[in-house]
């Protein structure tokens, strides 16, 4: 393994995790983990460091406070990890880590998901004012992030 890069795929659970396991084969070529969110769904790959946080849903009335404890699991997890990529597919409990490396010179990439054709995710709206390289997998996308790279479908 390279020890040049440590990569974090951050995702939440269900569809963006399944998304972001198709981003497997870089935790092969480079050291890294896994940060997802801790629900009922699960899928942990052999051999690879999984982390956790809290779910959140903006829509309940707790949301920052899970929020907030995210950002403390997060710095947790940087100090430990020190990862300095992040590449992340969505959704809220995944933004601290992506700032936190941010905040710390690290790189974010940022895939907007598949599922999205026609108009943008909450995430990806937050994100794209911070990412290093920001993917859209439908053209028609370009119209909320003008400075995208579209490269079709990824997965």
């Amino acid at each position: 393994m390279s020890n040049k890069y440590k990569i974090c795929l951050a995702a939440s659970s269900g569809g963006h995790y399944e998304q972001l396991l198709m981003l497997l084969p870089l935790l092969e070529k480079y050291d890294g983990f896994i940060l997802t969110e801790k629900t009922s769904y699960s899928s942990k790959p052999k051999n690879t460091i999984v982390h956790y946080l809290f779910q959140v849903n903006r829509k309940e009335w707790k949301c920052w406070i899970e929020l907030f404890f995210n950002c403390l699991v997060s710095v947790y997890i940087y100090i430990k990890e020190r990862p300095n990529v992040v590449i992340c597919t969505g959704v809220l409990a995944m933004i601290p880590m992506c700032l936190i490396v941010k905040l710390f010179g690290g790189k974010l990439i940022y895939i907007e998901s598949f599922a999205k054709v026609t108009s943008p995710t909450e995430t990806g709206k937050l994100i794209y004012k911070f990412a290093d390289r920001f993917f859209i997998q439908w053209e028609e996308l370009r119209n909320y992030y003008p400075n995208a790279e579209y490269l079709g479908s990824i997965y």
